[in-house]
C-alpha cells in the first residue's frame, strides 16, 4: 500500500488529495480545497501563484507521513527563473489580452503548416509560444522556463525541469521525438538557453527540502501527466480502446488516445491538437469552451446555487436559443450574460429570457460542440467508438451528461469526478512499485473501485442536426 498526496490545480480551484493505493484499493481523500483565479494588477491578468504554493503547502502539512507527492495543473503558462532562480516575474494568465495579434506576427516567421508539421498542436491564441513572443524583452534576464506543476516542484526540491506532457502543449515541443524542437525555437527567435531538461511521468524529480517547506524531508516528488488532462486521461475506466473522452470543467478538452499523432492537412484544418500523454500516448483532442461561460454567467447573477439553476434548465423548452460557445468574445472574464445575448441577436434569434433559459442555451451549444468535435476526431482519426467517458468536475452535471448523449448518439459513463487526481496518484503508485504496469491496469484499478452512472441516449437525433446546422451551418 503506497500513501501519496496529490496537488491538483484547476483554473479556478485547487486541492490536495491523500490517496491510499494498493491491490484492489484506490481511495481519494480531500485535505484542502481553495481558490485559484486571476488577479488583475495595473490591466495584466496574473495568476497568484504564491497563494497556490502557500496552499498547496498547507494541504500538505495535513497530509502527514507520505511516500510520494506529485503535482498537475492546467496547461501553456509558465514561471520564468533568473540565473540565481528568483522567479522573475508573477505569471501571467492566459486569459489575458497581452497575446492579442501576437499570433499573426509569429504566424508571418513560421507558417501555420510548419507548425503544426512539428507540434501537431491546436492554434490557441494563448498558447506558450505566442506568450514567450509578447515578452521578449523579459526573457533577456531569464536563466529557465518552467510550467506551473514544474516551477511548484522546484520550490519544493530545487530541482529545475519540465515534464512532457506539459511542454507538448508549449507549441514548442517536437510531437515525434518529444524533445524541444530547436528549429522552431529559432525561428520564432526565443533563447534555447531558458528550456531546460524534460521529464517522464514517473520521474522522481528530488526530494522536498525540510528547511524551505517544513515539509518531513526526504519525500520523493515524482513527476506525473502534469497537464492536468494527461493526468484525468490516465483514470478514463475505459475496458478497451473503442472509447472517447470530455475532460469535463471550465475547459472541455473532448477527444481520443492515439498510439500516434496525426499531422494531416485535415487535421490542421478542424483545428486539432496532438497533445502527449502517460506512457507516450497522444491525446488527439481540441479544446471546446467548457463549464467557464456558466461559471461566468453565476458570477453575474451573482446565484452560486447551481443545482437550482439545473433543475429550471431541465423544465425549461429545448432549442429556443443556441450559440457556439468557442466564439472568441466568449473567452475573456465579463459580463456573460450580456454577450450571449448579444450573440443570438447577431444570429437572428431571440436571446435567453430567464436564467433557466439561458443555462439550458449554454448547456445544448456545448453538446452540439462536443458532437462536431467528436464525429470530427473519429473522421479525422478512422477511429470507431462506442462509448464517451465524461470524467472532471462536469460528470457531476447530469442535465449536461443527458444532453451529451442525446446528442452524441452514444452513451455516456460519467465519472470519476477527481479524475486528474486518480491519474496523478496511480502514477505516482506504479514509479513507487505498485503492481501497475500499464495503462489498462491502472483504469481496471478505477473501475474496480469508482462507481459510474450511465445515461443512454433520448430523443430524436433530427432534432440535434437542425440544431447542428443552426449553430455551426451544415456539414
Amino acid at each position: 500500500m503506497k500513501r501519496v498526496a496529490a496537488v491538483d490545480l484547476g483554473a479556478s480551484s485547487g486541492r490536495v488529495m491523500r490517496a491510499n493505493v494498493g491491490p484492489g484499493r484506490l481511495e481519494l481523500t480531500e485535505l484542502h480545497r481553495f481558490w485559484n483565479g486571476p488577479v488583475r494588477v495595473h490591466g495584466t491578468l496574473h495568476w497568484d501563484i504564491l497563494h497556490l504554493y502557500r496552499s498547496m503547502l498547507d494541504g500538505l502539512h495535513l497530509a502527514g507521513p507520505l511516500d510520494g507527492i506529485g503535482i498537475d495543473s492546467w496547461a501553456v503558462d509558465y514561471g520564468l527563473l533568473a540565473d540565481d532562480g528568483q522567479l522573475l516575474a508573477n505569471p501571467v494568465h492566459y486569459r489575458d489580452t497581452r497575446t492579442d495579434s501576437v499570433m499573426e506576427r509569429v504566424l508571418e516567421k513560421v507558417p501555420a503548416a510548419d507548425l503544426y508539421a512539428v507540434t501537431g498542436l491546436q492554434q490557441l491564441p494563448f498558447n506558450t509560444i505566442y506568450q514567450l513572443a509578447a515578452e521578449r524583452r523579459v526573457l533577456d534576464a531569464a536563466s529557465s522556463l518552467v510550467m506551473i506543476p514544474d516551477l511548484l516542484a522546484y520550490w519544493l526540491t530545487g530541482e529545475i525541469g519540465v515534464e512532457r506532457t506539459n511542454a507538448s502543449t508549449t507549441q514548442l515541443f517536437d510531437v515525434r521525438s518529444r524533445e524541444w524542437s530547436d528549429e522552431l525555437i529559432s525561428r520564432v527567435g526565443l533563447p534555447r538557453r531558458i528550456f531546460p531538461q524534460l521529464r517522464e511521468p514517473g520521474d522522481v524529480i528530488g526530494t522536498v527540502l525540510p528547511d524551505e517547506t517544513g515539509l518531513a524531508g526526504g519525500t520523493p516528488v515524482i513527476a506525473v501527466g502534469s497537464h492536468d488532462t494527461a493526468s484525468s486521461v490516465v483514470a478514463v475506466p475505459a475496458a478497451d480502446e473503442r472509447f472517447a473522452y470530455i475532460s469535463s470543467g471550465t475547459w472541455s478538452l473532448v477527444g481520443l488516445e492515439l498510439d500516434q499523432p496525426v499531422l494531416s492537412d485535415e487535421a490542421r484544418a478542424a483545428n486539432f491538437t496532438n497533445e502527449g500523454g502517460v506512457d507516450g500516448r497522444i491525446r488527439f483532442l481540441r479544446n471546446v469552451m467548457g463549464l467557464w461561460i456558466l461559471q461566468e454567467c453565476q458570477r453575474v447573477w451573482g446565484d452560486d446555487d447551481l443545482p437550482a439553476l439545473l433543475r429550471a434548465a431541465a423544465d425549461a423548452p429545448s432549442f429556443t436559443a443556441l450559440i457556439d460557445p468557442d466564439a472568441p468574445e466568449f473567452l475573456a472574464p465579463g459580463n456573460m450574460p450580456r454577450r450571449i445575448d448579444e450573440h443570438c441577436r447577431k444570429a437572428g434569434q431571440e436571446p435567453p429570457t430567464s436564467r433557466a433559459a439561458a443555462v439550458r442555451c449554454i448547456l445544448e451549444s456545448l453538446a452540439l460542440a462536443y458532437r462536431r468535435t467528436l464525429r470530427t476526431a473519429q473522421t479525422i482519426a478512422d477511429r470507431e467508438v462506442d462509448v464517451l467517458h465524461v470524467i472532471g468536475g462536469g460528470s457531476q452535471n447530469e442535465l449536461l451528461c443527458q444532453l451529451t448523449a442525446d446528442a452524441c448518439g452514444l452513451p455516456v459513463l460519467a465519472g470519476p469526478v477527481e479524475a486528474s487526481a486518480l491519474g496523478n496518484v496511480l502514477v505516482q503508485a506504479r514509479a513507487l512499485g505498485e503492481p501497475l504496469p500499464d495503462l489498462a491496469a491502472m483504469r481496471a484499478l478505477v473501475r474496480s473501485t469508482h462507481p459510474l452512472r450511465r445515461y443512454d441516449p433520448q430523443g430524436k437525433p433530427a432534432d440535434w442536426d437542425a440544431a447542428e446546422s443552426q449553430v455551426f451551418g451544415t456539414r
